[in-house]
């Protein structure tokens, strides 16, 4: 079959087919990083502020911070609208004490720069003892990761809680299936209050400035390394202040990790 005839079978034009993805410049992963630094620093900074500190056009910004996947810190109306066919569920942990490990686990995805390019980085927390049960790295933003990191977390158990914020990833059905499978209770975030799920917010603070600015990686193999060895040394040895100076790994009942194999 031709060229031609696959494109009219699909309804695409026939340039479609050669069609390369560009990737970005580097002016533009300076920005992307930039970025990121900045929002770290002032999360209630929005695309006209990030342009006048950046001294960058808005439009452009605008692009970046949709890649990043970030967005101001402030109040805006309707943030319940569920995306078509995606169910929302209510914010549970309003006012709720945390008492004990495996209550309440959460997961978020964040922007990891490198040099000449980024990848995304999705983590699975749990609350009481802030250990970091699973991650997973990925070059896009599809759903897939995302539930690689939720079943990778299931060894150490399951939660009685789990929340999220309202991406896509983690409203869609596929992800949201082992979790209802299971009758784990969920909670989402509303949108753009990324305080509603402080703690794992703070394990990127820690991670992008302790590891990933000073790295600067270069390749994905590298930085899987860095990340395997830092996430050990996070949940055993880092000393945190919120828990008495205790590590995660004091306070939940984990086993023994199978070895992790970079992709």
């Amino acid at each position: 079959m031709s060229v031609q005839q696959q494109c009219e079978l699909l309804g695409v034009p026939r340039s479609t087919y050669y069609h390369r993805p560009r990737p970005e410049s580097a002016h533009n992963l300076r920005l992307l990083r930039r970025l990121d630094e900045l929002y770290l620093e002032c999360p209630f900074f929005g695309s006209r502020r990030m342009a006048v500190t950046l001294e960058v056009n808005r439009k452009r910004i605008q692009r970046l911070m949709r890649i990043l996947g970030i967005e101001a810190l402030y109040p805006k109306p309707n943030l319940s609208r569920p995306a078509p066919g995606h169910q929302i569920y209510p914010y549970l942990l309003r006012g709720v004490s945390i008492e004990r490990p495996n209550q309440v686990w959460s997961t978020d995805i964040t922007y990891i720069p490198m040099h000449g390019g980024f990848l995304y980085l999705v983590a699975v927390m749990d609350w009481f003892s802030r250990f970091v049960l699973s991650w997973e790295l990925s070059s896009t933003m599809e759903t897939g990761f995302c539930l690689a990191a939720l079943e990778a977390a299931f060894r150490f158990g399951q939660p009685e809680i789990w929340n999220s914020d309202q991406g896509s990833q983690f409203t869609s059905p596929d992800f949201l299936a082992p979790l209802k499978k299971r009758d784990i209770s969920i909670s989402m975030d509303g949108r753009g209050r990324a305080l509603d799920n402080v703690f794992i917010e703070r394990l990127w603070r820690s991670l992008k400035y302790e590891l990933i600015y000073p790295g600067d990686f270069v390749s994905g193999a590298d930085l899987f390394q860095a990340l395997d060895r830092y996430f050990h040394f996070y949940n055993h040895r880092r000393p945190h202040q919120a828990l008495g100076y205790r590590t995660p790994a004091d306070l939940f009942p984990h086993r023994s990790k199978r070895k992790r194999s970079s992709p």
